[in-house]
């Protein structure tokens, strides 16, 4: 009776196999895992609007595209509301990735900072971010004023409706700025000193 061949041995994982599967791990996984019932409400009704405005400007653009190319009739009206969908789908975005922690930031210049330190430049950082959205509220207000009641040019829609956008969205931003400062004081006076690294 003869023995059967052992299973052959799996190959090593390549590391861009590792990576890839880091990656897809970290892309599927829940991206308000650990937060608070509110933070998790806060977020699903940012993203469900985010992903409604995203699907709107999706449908126009590919309606106004077979409208065109097809049936030699485009949706006159689409590219108006796609161009000004687009500032709440970008101030949707920025809001989500600063309450997720997920924004560019100076994170990889603190990590190699000592401990002690890291919370004080965070919270600078974030004083700093909050304050720029502000300045761009403060801004947005001005304009909004001067031209919020102006009509675009197919559906006589007030501009304001889509201007605002950038006031609604600053003033989100910043305050979800001061919030990750505060939670980032306050987790810090909770621990107990550490030994500068």
């Amino acid at each position: 009776m003869t023995q059967p061949d052992p299973a052959p041995a799996k190959a090593p994982e390549s590391l861009a196999d590792q990576v890839g599967q880091a990656t897809q791990a970290m892309e599927l996984a829940d991206p308000d895992a650990g937060a608070s019932a509110v933070d998790r409400i806060v977020n699903k009704v940012a993203e469900v609007i985010g992903v409604t405005v995203l699907a709107t400007i999706v449908l126009l653009v590919f309606a106004n595209a077979v409208g065109r190319y097809l049936a030699a009739s485009p949706i006159i009206w689409a590219e108006e509301v796609v161009i000004a969908l687009i500032p709440w789908l970008a101030m949707t975005g920025v809001f989500l990735s600063v309450r997720r922690r997920q924004l560019i930031n100076l994170e990889y210049f603190t990590a190699n900072l000592p401990t002690n330190w890291r919370t004080p430049i965070n919270l600078f950082v974030d004083i700093i971010s909050a304050a720029t959205f502000v300045h761009l509220a403060y801004y947005s207000f001005l304009y909004f004023s001067l031209f919020g009641n102006d009509v675009t040019t197919y559906l006589k829609l007030p501009t304001g409706w889509f201007t605002s956008a950038m006031l609604i969205g600053a003033v989100a931003v910043a305050v979800a700025f001061v919030v990750n400062g505060y939670r980032d004081l306050m987790a810090r006076r909770s621990m107990p000193e550490a030994d500068p690294q």
